[in-house]
């Protein structure tokens, strides 16, 4: 007998812990873990590595989604970013020459996310229309704005990932 597919973690009810206007957030953050926990591993260190037309590569998406979520949710709680995050940033282009990328992209991903659920569960309501700044530009926002943003952003990369991954790996 066949079972079938778990829905979609926003399908799924809350998420213990999570205050109620930060669950779409989570549940956002959990669907792209799903995702890339079930991509990565199926792709080679070449198919991860590989630009397509010179587009960006799985590998990209993946350190780009777990560095722009820790630089968002660092902006969130009212922080400028270190400059171990800013040299993070800098190397997020680079390819991983290493053997097993995909594992060392995943477990820096799900760390990410686990860091971002922590910081969810430990953000009170009443900080969510707070003044927050983006960037060496001090961008307006509040928190609620940023950690929206660092969840559609994380699931616009790992959407990407998932598309890239069908184009190098030539499943249709």
């Amino acid at each position: 007998m066949a079972t079938s597919p778990a829905p979609e973690v926003w399908l799924r009810g809350p998420i213990p812990g999570i205050p109620a206007f930060l669950q779409p957030v989570a549940h956002s953050l959990l669907q792209s873990r799903e995702e890339l926990s079930a991509l990565l591993p199926r792709l080679t260190d070449e198919q991860i590595r590989e630009r397509p037309s010179g587009a960006a590569s799985v590998g990209f998406h993946v350190r780009h989604a777990a560095g722009s979520l820790d630089r968002l949710c660092t902006y969130a709680r009212g922080e400028g970013l270190t400059p171990a995050q800013l040299d993070a940033l800098a190397r997020e282009a680079q390819s991983d020459p290493t053997p097993d990328a995909g594992a060392a992209l995943l477990a820096a991903f799900e760390a990410e996310v686990d860091r971002a659920l922590e910081q969810l569960r430990n953000t009170s309501d009443a900080t969510l229309l707070d003044r927050r700044e983006v960037g060496r530009g001090r961008l307006p926002s509040t928190t609620i704005g940023l950690l929206f943003h660092a969840a559609e952003h994380t699931q616009r990369h790992a959407g990407q990932a998932v598309t890239t991954a069908r184009i190098v790996s030539g499943r249709r």
